[in-house]
């Protein structure tokens, strides 16, 4: 190096430490605004010279919170490690001890190992519990972490040792533990189901709204926080970050996400080449997020009070995750060379420090004191959502068997002499024989540790998670709220959505309900013809409304209200059903019977957020999904990405989910009460999809004693009168299809001399659920008296062909038609949607009457009832067209 070069870098060196002089100088001397004021100017000033900082959202790769701006840690620490270890233990053997047995039903160590420290300090410092009429907190654990929320509860006594033998075994008779946070596999102990990966964060999101909508609502009383943990690799998922604006904008001070930044997903490292953490910060500190971190343990400070120059802080900041993951696995003496060894001055920062001291220096995550500074920091925070940033290593402690290495997500395995080393390192009082036999090792009652863990959380209120379900019944609104849709609409044409509006306002003005009725709609109100609610109820804004909207002069303008009702959340179906989760547990988290209301374009239901739908009924979710526009054929013009055909078949795998395709208003009023009978009055834990049409027709009465069998299912709509006619057949209709069906119904009794009884399916869900089940009964107990299906019921003395003619994929009718006394002909709409109108889709799909007519006399030929040139004749007369495409292949 030249001397002009040498004496450049000194002039340089000399002018940084004038500068960070002089900055320490205005910080001790004037405070920090005037350090942010005197930073803003200069960025004025260099902008006005044509100099264009880089911008960034983020701090230096060091802890938010300084040691001199630490609390006071409160607790017993070394009573807390004691605890921390034997959970830690407890978790891993549990997790070892279930793969040894006969079946390896697998588990998960890793997650906890390096989370143990985040969830020990929140246990026992913050976590609120349910006691002393408190409601508690509502916390989000991250799915993989469930061992080490088993072990401790079993510690407290809330978990047997038979059940931790038969982790993953909840089928045993003596009891098991789900795998996972399984609300209703576990329903007095999990409150959020959490592991399909980044659905915990978003229904955190919006359970934390959903508490300020019950607090500005009046029905509440404030506070409480709302935590989510989550992996680092977990952020991928666009679920989890996908919701962030919004707890920005409401201002949700109320939510804080802990993110376990152990910088491995399940394959390898999250950011191998980048920097996670810096990464989050930025996109979070952007979304307008409080940002905590907490990277370095206590080990580091005494080398940050010596970086006076800031080179270890610049050397931090420039390794990227995958070196930081190998610096955890390989040694004192790699990271010597390898990360202090960069420079000389940052060597000789190190030198009196032995490998052995090097290794075990801690990252922030694994720090009490740090985790506790950031979680106390967050819960006193006020005005934003607060995200922590907490640097772990997966696996922490499970040592050569898996700490930091990409296996380590699916370390399940521990052999005998690496537990015996796990058992040396965190102190576990169990001897070399019992390592394998019961491992389970439980201090007694009166020990400082069950006593001292105990205490925590009876001061803060009980233990967590815990479920309980504390909430009166609702008496179901009386017939006379819904006597007017009985009645039909003389004549009036109406769609089903208009009805259902109707219904749900007349909802919203009960003295009784209407206060409890939530309305949930994603950016679609006006499509639905609900705007007549804005005024009416308001929607919900935290804000208010700070502005005059465009239409204020109108009746029916855009109101929001801090006391609004709706929840309009954009375009944004997955944050409308985290509202709806949250709404429909709102029984359980608050002790509240909220009723939601979600309506939304059914194509974008169950096929955009099924996953959603899943944790639904997983959760205990109450309330009624309402797919508006639903049917292949009734949403004039849209074409495929817009027509649903097929919403109702993927509702048939979750088991609580009640759902019905309604074609009438009197259908609708009689579901709707009763589904709030069963809700919340019966308190049964289903939810309901129900899907209504955008389509004028007029609304026929109601037939007498047709309310059984719209519940069940099916019932006669019309019994024909033509006595005398030999054919016969009987034709099913679903939705709006049924209509079709009346009219094919009158031509086949004018035209072609066939007698036709019409019967109106609502749901071919339910006819197969009550089929099953007798079904079910009859293969078990093949000597008793066999059951009847209500299909069987219904149609075993009925005369004729069956045809079955719905908006859907055939596979629906196609799933009860082994019930039916003979062959059941189905139709349907398979295949993608197009761009017209209802006729000629209708006719595209075969559904539309003349289809229907030609289907019910091919039956009747196929069963030699009619000869062919009868049918020859028909077709030419209805235009059949054979040889027209296959809607289910074009």
């Amino acid at each position: 190096m030249s001397d002009d070069i040498k004496k450049d870098k000194k002039t340089e060196e000399l002018e940084t430490s004038e500068w960070l002089y002089s900055l320490d100088y205005v910080l001790q001397n004037s405070g920090p605004e005037r350090v942010v004021e005197l930073l803003h100017q200069l960025q004025i000033r260099a902008h006005k010279s044509g100099i264009h900082v880089p911008f960034s959202a983020n701090t230096p790769y060091i802890n938010t919170i300084s040691k001199e701006k630490q609390p006071p840690f409160p607790g017993d620490r070394e009573i807390e490690r004691r605890i921390k270890s034997l959970i830690r233990w407890i978790a891993m053997a549990m997790v070892v001890k279930a793969n040894k047995q006969e079946g390896s039903v697998g588990g998960h160590i890793s997650t906890y190992a390096s989370a143990a420290t985040l969830y020990e300090i929140g246990f026992n410092h913050f976590f609120r519990g349910k006691g002393d009429g408190y409601e508690g907190d509502q916390i989000y654990f991250q799915g993989h972490a469930s061992p080490g929320i088993y072990a401790r509860a079993f510690l407290e006594g809330r978990i047997t040792k038979e059940q931790l033998l038969n982790f993953r075994r909840d089928l045993k008779p003596e009891g098991g533990l789900t795998s996972y946070p399984h609300p209703f596999l576990m329903p007095n102990f999990w409150e959020f189901p959490t592991v399909s990966m980044g659905l915990g964060p978003l229904m955190a999101i919006y359970q934390a709204r959903f508490n300020r909508y019950l607090e500005d609502r009046g029905m509440k009383k404030p506070g409480g926080k709302v935590w989510a943990f989550l992996g680092d690799g977990e952020t991928d998922e666009p679920e989890s970050l996908g919701a962030i604006t919004l707890a920005s904008r409401e201002k949700l001070d109320n939510l804080i996400f802990v993110i376990n930044c152990n910088l491995q997903r399940l394959d390898g490292p999250v950011r191998g080449n980048g920097k996670i953490i810096q990464e989050l910060e930025a996109i979070f500190r952007g979304a307008g997020w409080h940002v905590i971190k907490a990277i370095w343990g206590e080990d580091w400070e005494s080398l940050l009070d010596k970086d006076v120059d800031g080179k270890l802080v610049k050397r931090m900041g420039e390794v990227v995750d995958g070196e930081y993951q190998k610096y955890s696995v390989e040694g004192g003496a790699y990271i010597r060379k390898n990360f202090f060894g960069k420079d000389p001055d940052l060597l000789k920062m190190v030198e009196k420090m032995t490998d052995e001291q090097l290794f075990k220096m801690k990252r922030g995550g694994h720090d009490p004191e740090k985790v506790y500074a950031a979680f106390k920091s967050a819960v006193d925070y006020v005005g934003k959502p607060i995200v922590i940033l907490a640097k772990t290593i997966k696996g922490y402690g499970l040592g050569e068997s898996g700490e930091g290495k990409n296996v380590t997500h699916q370390q399940k395995k521990l052999n005998e002499e690496e537990m015996r080393e796990f058992r040396s390192r965190f102190g576990i009082p169990i001897a070399d024989e019992d390592i394998l036999t019961n491992p389970f090792y439980k201090p007694d009652e009166d020990s400082q540790e069950i006593k001292y863990l105990k205490e925590r959380r009876k001061q803060l209120g009980g233990f967590v998670p815990t479920r309980k379900t504390d909430v009166r019944p609702i008496k179901t609104p009386p017939e006379s709220l819904f006597e007017e849709f009985y009645k039909g609409t003389e004549g009036r044409e109406v769609s089903t959505t208009m009805v259902f509006v109707r219904i749900l306002a007349k909802l919203l003005k009960d003295k009784e309900i209407g206060k409890l009725v939530v309305p949930i709609v994603p950016d679609e109100a006006r499509t639905f013809g609900m705007e007549a609610l804005f005024r009416q109820v308001g929607i919900y804004s935290h804000a208010g409304q700070l502005y005059d909207p465009v239409d204020k002069d109108s009746l029916l303008y855009y109101k929001e209200a801090k006391d609004g009702q709706i929840l309009e959340e954009g375009i944004n179906e997955a944050g409308s059903m985290s509202s709806f989760i949250a709404a429909g547990t709102a029984y359980n988290t608050h002790g509240i019977n909220m009723i939601p209301f979600f309506i939304y374009y059914s194509m974008f239901g169950m096929q955009r957020v099924g996953d959603l739908v899943w944790a639904a009924g997983d959760i205990g979710a109450k309330g009624f999904m309402l797919g508006g526009t639903a049917g292949r054929t009734t949403l004039n013009g849209e074409g495929l990405q817009h027509q649903d055909g097929h919403s109702h078949l993927l509702a048939y795998p979750v088991p609580n989910l009640v759902t019905y395709d309604p074609a009438f208003a009197y259908e609708l009023a009689v579901i709707i009460r009763d589904g709030i009978k069963r809700m919340y009055e019966d308190q049964e834990h289903i939810f309901y999809y129900i899907t209504l049409m955008n389509e004028n027709y007029a609304m026929p009465e109601m037939p007498k004693g047709a309310e059984k069998g719209i519940l069940k299912g099916m019932y006669k709509f019309h019994a024909s009168d033509k006595k005398s006619l030999k054919l016969k057949a009987q034709l099913f209709g679903s939705g709006t299809i049924l209509n079709e069906v009346i009219n094919a119904a009158k031509i086949l009794e004018d035209d072609y001399r066939v007698a036709c009884d019409v019967w109106s399916v609502t749901s071919y869900k339910e006819l197969r659920r009550d089929a099953l089940e007798a079904e079910r009964f009859n293969l078990l107990n093949p000597t008793a008296k066999q059951k009847e299906s209500y299909i069987e019921k219904m149609l075993a003395k009925e005369d004729g062909v069956f045809v079955a003619s719905s908006d859907y994929v055939k596979a629906l009718p196609d799933s009860v038609s082994k019930w039916f006394p003979r062959r059941l002909y189905s139709l349907g709409t398979d295949g993608f949607g197009r761009s017209e109108t209802r006729e000629a889709l209708r006719d595209f799909f075969e559904v539309d009457a003349k289809h229907i007519v030609f289907a019910t006399l091919t039956a009747l030929f196929k069963e030699g009832k009619i000869k062919d040139k009868e049918l020859d004749k028909a077709a030419k007369e209805l235009g059949i067209n054979p040889n027209k495409r296959n809607p289910m292949n074009s």
